[in-house]
């Protein structure tokens, strides 16, 4: 399990409502400071999220940002909000996710004009394939309200600086878009988010758009037109289903990570032998690192069981303890008693509504970290068996 969140911020009410509406379980978590965050998961019980609200602006984004990750110690920041199109191209409502983001307005003014002399933040390579393959995938299109037009997923640049852009036709715009002519959209508070997760060991960062209106002039227009809502509602779902792909592939390297050095040294060859009917398989070996399986699958279902089982007594123990209430062991219970009767039957089906129950149960269970852990092992555990 991931014993740190994801934290996911935003700067307008509407942006945060909308992030908020993906959330389960939400609790309010105050800062000394006085400002407050809520604490929740995703629906499936997988990640952690903590949201915030920023208000306009990259400096007190990047101040925000700041408190958050210093309160938090978060495993990936998400910022995520409305932006405007700089191109024709580009559609209402389209989702646009930043591989840069520019602060446009450093520069210095000189006789013969203004020269820029941005600052550029590029999302991490881990992030960035992870995102996209959630575009293609379309996996992340089941968050979107029955009867919604599904948005295009675009990659690109963003331009952030501190005015509200709407105009194609002003000396800024012109400028912004001859100087940033790669970037695919503009808005107020994207640098001063990158920047403080740079200031933070590079912590990973992205940050996702929904384009409400082309930053032309027709602004009034698109916003009576409930746009800002349409496109933020798109710009959470993809988000939130990002939030869970992050937090699973954490999940999934860090145990790579721990299981394949030993040492120092890491593990470059990983062999899987299997033996059927009379057959044994024997290893035969100088010097091993990392993790060794002997066994047949049948007996792997087993240790799932007897995991199952330990776990339902380290529950109730909890419950003794006053550290899980009676509504919260009630249904961590009837969870593990589904994940335990799929799991006898064998087969695909079975596994998977298996591994829907366990991560309901993880989410129940978060507040627990060593429950929540132990559940997370036995998920790590049913992916290798069927």
């Amino acid at each position: 399990m991931n014993e740190h969140p994801i934290v996911i911020l935003t700067a307008l009410d509407l942006e945060y409502q909308a992030v908020r509406k993906n959330l389960t379980g939400l609790r309010m978590h105050r800062h000394r400071a006085g400002t407050r965050f809520e604490v929740g998961q995703l629906p499936d019980g997988g990640c952690q999220v903590v949201l915030g609200l920023v208000g306009k602006g990259n400096q007190p984004a990047a101040v925000l940002a700041e408190r958050a990750i210093t309160e938090f110690n978060p495993f990936a920041l998400l910022f995520v909000g409305v932006a405007g199109a700089l191109w024709p191209d580009i559609g209402l409502g389209d989702v646009v996710v930043a591989t840069h983001v520019y602060a446009y307005h450093g520069g210095t003014s000189e006789d013969d004009g203004f020269k820029a002399r941005p600052r550029a933040w590029e999302i991490s390579h881990e992030p960035d394939q992870i995102a996209r393959h959630l575009a293609r995938s379309g996996a992340w299109t089941r968050r979107l309200a029955d009867g919604v037009a599904i948005p295009k997923v675009r990659f690109g640049p963003i331009a952030a600086g501190e005015v509200v852009q709407d105009s194609a036709i002003s000396a800024h715009a012109q400028w912004v878009r001859q100087t940033y002519n790669d970037a695919l959209a503009i808005e107020m508070e994207a640098a001063g988010v990158a920047q403080a997760a740079h200031l933070n060991r590079s912590l990973p960062m992205v940050v996702i758009r929904g384009i409400s209106d082309r930053a032309d002039g027709t602004k009034v227009a698109t916003d009576g037109a409930n746009w800002q809502a349409r496109a933020v509602a798109n710009a959470a779902a993809f988000a939130t289903a990002l939030a869970e792909e992050l937090a699973l592939e954490s999940n999934h390297g860090r145990s790579a990570d721990t299981a394949g050095k030993a040492g120092g040294k890491p593990v470059t060859e990983s062999i899987k032998n299997v033996a059927s009917g009379n057959a044994r398989v024997g290893v035969q070996a100088g010097r091993i690192y990392g993790n060794v399986s002997i066994g047949q699958p049948p007996e792997a279902v087993l240790d799932v069981a007897a995991q199952l089982v330990e776990l339902r007594d380290r529950l109730g123990r909890a419950r003794t303890a006053g550290e899980v209430d009676e509504a919260t062991f009630a249904a961590a219970e009837e969870e593990i008693i589904v994940a335990t009767e799929s799991l006898s039957a064998s087969t695909e089906k079975g596994r998977n509504r298996a591994m829907i129950a366990l991560k309901r149960l993880r989410g129940l269970l978060m507040d627990v970290v060593d429950l929540a852990s132990k559940v997370t092992s036995i998920i790590a555990a049913v992916r290798g068996v069927l």
